[in-house]
């Protein structure tokens, strides 16, 4: 029997296909905007003057310095330009790094965001923005942060390392994980999870063997999305709270903290929420998070915390912090609870 539920749309415009980012410009002309800037990290500087390129005479310019968790300074800087420059829009070429700053952007002046991924994030779709300030990340919800386009091109996708798609589309797992235990869940999202977790199955195995192979970066594109709306329709639990706290206040990097987290997190909440995990179990050979850890391991995702450059002096910082302001979680949990998740990961254990 289908129970009582609540579930809430986003209003985001979704385009997905293979050359679609060639229709940036008309987009923006059809949404209205004059002058966009468009974002990037350092490393993609090189296409994002591209792309500005065939704006149609929109562009604005350029902003290359998206940088990982979101730093407050960086917004800073990006949003002088906004005013400097007199756009209207924001377009966020890349992956989170540079959807972050897009949505940070956005936080503060509501301007129109167009997002194009180049990574499996997922963090394009949600109303979430996580941001760094004085060594610290906290997390804010507002209507003002979701994108109202994102533009998914597989093409874009083509060049992404395999190691790196790989934990990005971890990464992206881990939102529709935490969405089948969520305190919020509903059918909807849940049977969005359970898709986007076995499109990420499916396809990222095959980018490993094959990274052009273009028929599999379109199911880990298309999963991405699954993933990201789980996360931007529920609320977030344990897992991000680690997460969020190993990236921000110890800097490591995004998409390998939650790659390794991630199966230890779900063990974690597995052992009283087994019956809402059972369909993503079925997934991965019964048991989820060990199942999560097997086919991470198989992909060469990397599996400890110490590998990321933690250290086991590090770890009972962090489990106090990440105990403090505590999100909704199915299982219960205290600092020491999370030092024992924390000590496995670190190690790099199976989960038990």
């Amino acid at each position: 029997m289908i129970g009582v539920f609540t579930y809430v749309s986003r209003p985001a415009t979704i385009v997905f296909g293979e050359g679609k980012s060639s229709d940036v410009g008309a987009w923006l002309e059809r949404l209205g905007v004059r002058r966009a800037l468009v974002l990037s990290t350092p490393h993609q500087e090189a296409d994002a003057v591209a792309l500005a390129a065939t704006l149609d005479g929109r562009s604005a310019g350029v902003f290359p310095r998206a940088t990982m968790h979101t730093p407050v300074s960086v917004t800073e800087q990006a949003t002088a330009d906004v005013a400097r420059l007199d756009a209207d829009c924001v377009v966020s070429l890349g992956g989170g790094s540079t959807t972050g700053l897009g949505k940070a952007i956005a936080l503060r002046t509501d301007l129109i965001q167009v997002v194009v991924p180049t990574t499996y994030a997922g963090s394009e779709v949600t109303d979430i923005l996580g941001q760094t300030d004085a060594g610290e990340k906290t997390t804010v919800r507002d209507p003002r942060i979701l994108p109202e386009l994102v533009i998914y091109d597989p093409d874009l996708t083509l060049g992404l390392p395999a190691a790196m798609s790989v934990v990005s589309g971890l990464n992206a797992m881990a939102h529709a994980a935490e969405g089948l235990y969520a305190k919020d869940r509903n059918p909807i999202t849940s049977m969005m999870a359970v898709e986007g977790l076995r499109a990420m199955r499916d396809g990222l195995p095959r980018i490993v063997a094959e990274p052009r192979d273009r028929a599999a970066r379109s199911d880990a594109l298309y999963g991405a999305w699954l993933c990201g709306t789980v996360l931007g329709s529920v609320a977030m639990a344990l897992h991000h709270k680690i997460c969020h706290t190993l990236g921000g206040s110890f800097d490591t990097p995004h998409a390998e903290t939650h790659a390794v987290m991630l199966p230890h997190t779900v063990a974690f909440n597995e052992a009283v929420a087994a019956d809402q995990l059972a369909p993503a179990a079925a997934l991965f050979g019964g048991k989820f998070g060990a199942g999560l850890w097997d086919f991470a391991t198989s992909l060469s995702a990397p599996a400890s915390l110490r590998d990321l450059g933690l250290s086991e002096a590090d770890l009972d910082r962090a489990s106090e912090i990440a105990a403090r302001d505590a999100y909704p979680n199915p299982r219960p949990f205290d600092r020491k609870a999370i030092r024992s998740l924390l000590q496995e990961a670190w190690e790099g254990q199976r989960p038990r």
